[in-house]
């Protein structure tokens, strides 16, 4: 243990504690913009600064650790000085114009600068500002970053892509798309993390939040809004609500109130996509089809760019099975559609999804026979449909609970953990036992898969067939199992894979919080829904088998396999530049 005195409070703490980190345990914070625990902690932007006593200059308090006898102050005339002459300078190379700024009440440098009493900016205002496609999901503005690195590092070190890198030194040093390419030419898996870790508005989501309302306001077309599993755990939470009060019915009250015509659960098409998925999992293990490599699951967009583009070879070993939100797209425009006895060129299918591969994926050609268009016509994050409810001035603290639409409404637990990493898997499982042997497993029988390790794996018997089952969240940590599977160190028969460290609950579409990741929180309240959901198990909701009997017909059919399958090599992607 290390004695020292901060602030003139005596602490004590581990050998190897960061200045920082012992501050924080002593209750006193330390102002930064470019940290990350355990990502970035290079001390880039020089606003964590403090002063220790008999050293002339001050050092930096992220990345220097304690010395026994230290006495550190944080927050001194020195200190105040220098913090509030870096932020100023940071401000002079940042488009300061944040009434239209996305992360306006929500960013870093903007609640610094306001904390130091910061009113002008005595340095020349120079920014860069590079064109970027306005079309693309991920939209980048250069004169809003602050060459902090944490875009860089998130990439690098959890995803492993290392689609951003740095360019020019000192005052010129600039972020951009590695090896000078495009972002439409990079191979991006679209994962969001590096918006989500970003402290300013210089990463965001494509905004596609007027188009949405111009339909709502579109008496020629019927709206259709589907809401993820993922979504129902975060949607309250920059909108001043509680967790608990945060209901997923008051969500659907609020979509309704902006105009749409129906409201639907995407847990309904989750619980379809196990129906699917789980069949073709029994169908390939039958044939002997995964005596090599295992089947992967195919309900991640950005893990279905992520293989594309690094292991094209492995493409067949996917699901055919589309996406949950494809599914209900597909659903909506075939058998909802005849149901009403509407034309299905008239709906307009509209999801809110936590994920920005989402948006990319409702523009591709992942259909076998498609009745009208796309599946999906538009895609919306959590974090614009937030921003859609203020903008229609909907008191989110007032909204009542209302129900979702029939048909297409029941869910279950089973489809409620899609949202969470692990959770696929475990509703696949407990169809694909019922499958085999016509009886329900319990429910929590394949637990193991759950929890935050990055890649868990697990061996379950289904009537006397020995079935080795892995999960991996997060593109760094997917890396590393499929590298195990070709090496042959491993060998498994079904791999669940989410692009999200955390799975979609920590989608780069959720809601921002700077320095924190409630991924965790946000699964455990979905797992917290599944024990107190009256059915768990996809293949019994009341819905889906509806619409097998009155529409698909089975699983796998050839109706169901027109509509709800797809064709992995119908669409291109980047490929890798180097192989890692």
């Amino acid at each position: 243990m290390v004695n020292l005195t901060i602030d003139h409070k005596k602490v004590c703490v581990p050998e190897g504690t960061t200045i920082m980190d012992a501050a924080k345990e002593a209750g006193i914070p330390i102002p930064k913009l470019c940290y990350l625990k355990g990502i970035n902690e290079i001390g880039a932007c020089r606003v964590c600064m403090v002063e220790l006593e008999g050293k002339e200059k001050l050092i930096i308090s992220c990345n220097n650790v304690v010395e026994e006898g230290m006495v550190i102050y944080t927050n001194s005339p020195k200190v105040r000085q220098s913090r509030r002459r870096t932020v100023q300078f940071i401000l002079s190379q940042h488009d300061c114009r944040c009434a239209t700024c996305v992360r306006s009440g929500n960013c870093t440098l903007q609640t610094l600068a306001n904390d130091l009493g910061i009113l002008d900016i005595p340095y020349k205002q120079e920014f860069t500002k590079k064109p970027w496609s306005k079309d693309f999901p991920l939209v980048r503005d250069s004169s809003k970053c602050v060459k902090c690195m944490r875009c860089v590092q998130i990439c690098d070190k959890v995803q492993g892509l290392n689609i951003w890198d740095v360019a020019n030194t000192g005052s010129r040093t600039d972020v951009d798309v590695s090896l000078n390419r495009k972002i439409e030419d990079a191979d991006c898996a679209l994962c969001g993390q590096c918006i989500t870790h970003c402290p300013v508005g210089a990463l965001r989501e494509r905004d596609d939040t007027d188009k949405a309302f111009e339909a709502f306001a579109d008496p020629d077309k019927v709206t259709v809004v589907q809401i993820a599993p993922a979504v129902r755990t975060a949607w309250g939470e920059s909108l001043g609500l509680k967790r608990e009060d945060a209901t997923i019915k008051k969500l659907v009250s609020a979509i309704r109130k902006m105009g749409a015509d129906y409201v639907f659960d995407t847990v309904f098409s989750a619980d379809l996509t196990i129906m699917e998925e789980g069949s073709e999992f029994i169908d390939r293990l039958k044939k002997g089809d995964m005596e090599q490599y295992p089947m992967f699951t195919s309900c991640c967009p950005g893990w279905l760019r992520f293989i594309k583009s690094q292991y094209p070879e492995l493409v067949p070993q996917l699901s055919s099975a589309k996406s949950p939100q494809q599914m209900f797209g597909a659903t909506t425009k075939s058998y909802f559609a005849k149901k009403l006895g509407i034309d299905p060129e008239k709906i307009f299918c509209i999801s809110v999804m936590p994920c920005l591969a989402k948006k990319q994926e409702s523009t591709m050609e992942l259909y076998h026979e498609e009745f009208a268009g796309r599946d999906v016509d538009l895609v919306l994050t959590t974090r614009e449909i937030d921003r859609m409810i203020r903008a229609d001035h909907i008191d989110a603290t007032l909204l009542e609970e209302e129900e979702f639409d029939d048909p297409l409404k029941e869910g279950t637990g089973a489809g409620v953990i899609f949202g969470a990493t692990g959770g696929v898997m475990e509703a696949a499982l407990r169809s694909a036992y019922y499958l085999v042997t016509g009886e329900n497993p319990d429910a929590d029988a394949f637990r193991d898969v759950r929890g935050m390790d990055g890649w868990k794996e697990a061996t379950f018997d289904i009537a006397g067939t020995e079935i080795k089952v892995a999960v991996v969240h997060g593109l760094g940590n997917t890396r590393k199992l499929i590298k195990a599977i070709k090496k042959g160190k491993v060998k498994y028969q079904f791999v669940e894979v989410m692009a999200c460290p955390g799975g979609c609950v920590g989608g780069g579409g959720q809601p921002i919080h700077d320095g924190e990741e409630l991924a965790q929180v946000r699964g455990e309240n979905l797992y917290f829904l599944d024990r107190n959901y009256e059915l768990r198990f996809s293949h019994e909701n009341p819905s889906v088998l509806q619409a097998y009997e009155e529409y698909f017909e089975a699983p796998l059919s050839h109706k169901a396999h027109a509509l709800l399958h797809t064709d992995h090599d119908a669409w291109e992607m980047p490929q890798a530049p180097v192989k890692r």
